[in-house]
């Protein structure tokens, strides 16, 4: 249940990250309400999943859910850029979550 906290805190993460660009620096007041639920809950489900995670594998693998989704939806989106090296360094950062993971001791 606590790796499903995790996950779910990851993709919180994701929606309140892009919701940072849609709340245009907090003056608009849905997409800040929003936003600012996604960043509540994402950090509730995480105090979740370390009861049981390790903090340092927790935390690196929410903070990478969040990096990925990011850089996808940004190039959705928002038309980011899509090229090779960002698309590596991202690979990267996907290889580090599936390795913590691979290796948690919960």
């Amino acid at each position: 249940m606590h790796w499903f906290y995790l996950l779910s805190a990851g993709l919180l993460e994701i929606g309140w990250a892009i919701g940072l660009k849609y709340t245009e620096g907090f003056t608009k007041l849905w997409p800040s309400v929003l936003t600012v639920i996604g960043m509540i809950g994402s950090v509730l489900l995480l105090a979740l999943a370390v009861q049981k995670i390790p903090l340092g594998t927790a935390y690196a693998i929410w903070t990478g859910i969040g990096a990925l989704g990011a850089v996808a939806l940004g190039i959705v989106l928002f038309g980011e850029s899509a090229g090779g090296p960002r698309l590596l360094f991202a690979a990267i950062i996907l290889l580090g979550i599936l390795g913590l993971k691979m290796t948690a001791e919960h």
